[in-house]
């Protein structure tokens, strides 16, 4: 295993069940990242989209090696496999591997943030 810890930066949405898995294997190891925020900077979705190649999210970029569209399950894997962190039994905080609720969608859909009681306003 390496002893330094990977360079990382995220791709990940505000609200997403995928992403939230990504962020939750960050904590999980305490891994320091960099996110960028998709939703709420439109660049940086265009940026992800010219490193990966493709427009699905999270994607993860660890030491220079894209990982797109991914999941949590998958992040912590390639971790592993690569001899970047050593597999840990304590478990995730948020589903690792997983979508939003069907409740999350509808909240969004109505320009609601899950879980808050803000609305988006034009």
């Amino acid at each position: 295993m390496s002893n330094s810890k990977p360079e990382i930066t995220a791709y990940l949405k505000t609200f997403c069940g995928w992403s939230e898995g990504v962020r939750a294997i960050m904590r999980k190891y305490e891994l320091d990242f960099e996110e960028k925020d998709i939703i709420k900077n439109p660049a940086f979705r265009w940026e992800m989209e010219q490193k990966s190649g493709q427009p699905l999210s999270p994607c993860v970029v660890v030491d220079g090696k894209m990982l797109a569209d991914v999941s949590g399950e998958e992040v912590e894997a390639y971790l592993i496999e690569n001899g970047l962190l050593e597999a840990s039994e304590k478990p995730a905080d948020a589903p690792i591997d997983s979508a939003c609720t069907d409740e999350q969608h509808e909240a969004m859909a109505r320009g609601e943030l899950p879980g808050a009681k803000i609305k988006f306003v034009e």
